[in-house]
């Protein structure tokens, strides 16, 4: 018995809107229905920086599903978030400190 995997193309009714969302204050476009997680890794391909050990390391989440506890960032109005499980919203402000837009 083989087993082939079946693909079928997700197809919306309408295109996802664009949000206009600040990334350590530079304007980056999200769509609807993007975690914060899926933003910060097409616009820079981390999360955050490691806290632990020498270097710049970076972070880019672990599980995708808010189990590790490895993708928390901060919003510019202080509230402590996991990018994984938190919706982009209009207006949002994401403090990475990253710079991104700046390596």
């Amino acid at each position: 018995m083989s087993f082939k995997p079946s693909c079928y193309p997700v197809r919306s009714a309408a295109p996802a809107s664009a949000i206009e969302v600040l990334v350590d204050k530079r304007p980056v476009v999200a769509r609807d229905g993007d975690t914060i997680l899926t933003l910060l890794l097409r616009e820079g391909g981390a999360v955050r920086k490691a806290e632990f050990g020498t270097g710049s390391r970076l972070r880019a989440g672990f599980c995708a599903m808010g189990a590790c506890q490895d993708c928390w960032v901060n919003l510019a109005d202080g509230q402590r978030v996991q990018a994984c499980s938190t919706l982009i919203e209009k207006g949002m402000e994401v403090v990475t400190g990253l710079e991104y837009g700046k390596q």
